[in-house]
């Protein structure tokens, strides 16, 4: 493991930044601001390497503003509508930051706080560690999480989140990486071919807030059940995709197959494991080139995607959507892994 400096915010807060380094030529770059994971860099079917994701070489361009490159999504990752909810009588507003609606925690969310780190070298992982008070933001309760990155020799991505909580609060959390498996040698990512293990999505309204319908995706260009290209049906798709997928036996917390993307330029494979219900599949619509980032890549419209395993959004509005309450005497507990590999076809 490697420590270094990483830049201060305002504030003169000292930020680190970590790698993670395995025997299968992966390394990762986290930094305590945001646990913004700014680099993944994995060898292609030829053994040239590249950075998959979207981030920056400094943190002052993080600081400077970014569509949550990398971060860790929080207290509650995506959207809660126009910034309100109730929970045991009592109505809680958030704050509001996405048109009328709440997104990823807010205006000062996880992803812009300072993470206590741990270096934990036996286990090649990286342990962040938050305390959200009560009221931050507008949520009830405070909040200790912890989030653990772990690099291992099966040239995985382990990222395991915990909470606790003095007060009943709703939790959801995910890391925003956006991903492109081409590292560079693609104008964009429209070129990867995804497959997402779920028959059903959360339809949304023009706000981009679940209406409760849980659609088939079966005959429809959401259907990702077997491989296409992002770009294949994207423009039948209003907007892009930006929408939850219902996970097959997305029920049970045990780690399962969400995603399989391959890049077939250079034969990378990421492969999605998580204990979520769902997972936000976004095409990068957002993008609009003036961001530029590591090795001056510029991160035009579609030039990453994420795959963000999460409770569905909007959830404590939702009574019918898995619960994302954690009460006190309880424990959140979640995982993601990302696995990567390489194709190599004739």
């Amino acid at each position: 493991m490697q420590e270094e400096n990483f830049g201060k915010t305002p504030d003169g807060t000292a930020v680190k930044r970590y790698t993670l380094i395995n025997q299968q030529g992966t390394s990762i770059k986290i930094t305590n601001y945001g646990g913004i994971i700014t680099h993944i860099i994995t060898p292609d079917k030829n053994g040239e390497a590249g950075n998959i994701v979207l981030g920056f070489d400094n943190l002052d361009t993080y600081l400077a503003g970014h569509p949550y490159f990398g971060a860790i999504a929080g207290r509650c990752a995506n959207r809660i509508a126009k910034g309100k909810f109730t929970l045991n009588g009592q109505e809680y507003t958030l704050a509001i930051n996405n048109g009328p609606n709440h997104l990823h925690g807010g205006l000062q969310g996880f992803d812009k706080q300072v993470w206590t780190p741990e270096m934990l070298p036996e286990q090649n992982a990286l342990k962040l560690t938050y305390i959200s008070k009560d009221g931050e933001e507008g949520y009830p309760g405070t909040l200790t999480s912890t989030v653990i990155y772990t690099l291992t020799e099966a040239n995985e991505l382990k990222i395991d989140y915990e909470a606790t909580t003095d007060k009943a609060t709703p939790i959801n959390l995910t890391n925003h990486s956006y991903f492109n498996l081409a590292a560079g040698q693609a104008e964009d990512a429209l070129n990867h071919e995804v497959m997402v293990q779920a028959d059903r999505y959360t339809v949304i309204d023009e706000n981009l807030i679940p209406t409760g319908e849980l659609r088939p995706v079966a005959g429809t260009p959401m259907d990702f059940a077997t491989p296409h290209t992002i770009g294949s049906r994207l423009t039948q798709v209003e907007g892009g995709y930006d929408h939850n997928y219902v996970l097959i036996n997305g029920q049970d917390k045990q780690l399962k197959l969400a995603a399989r993307v391959y890049e077939p330029l250079t034969g990378r494979v990421l492969e999605t494991y998580t204990t979520q219900p769902g997972m936000q599949f976004y095409s990068g619509n957002f993008l609009d080139g003036t961001l530029t980032g590591s090795d001056n890549k510029i991160f035009k419209k579609h030039y990453g995607f994420c795959l963000e395993t999460q409770h569905f959004p909007d959830s404590p509005n939702q009574p019918s959507f898995p619960s994302t309450i954690l009460n006190p005497g309880n424990t959140y507990k979640e995982s993601t892994v990302y696995r990567f590999a390489v194709r190599n076809e004739a």
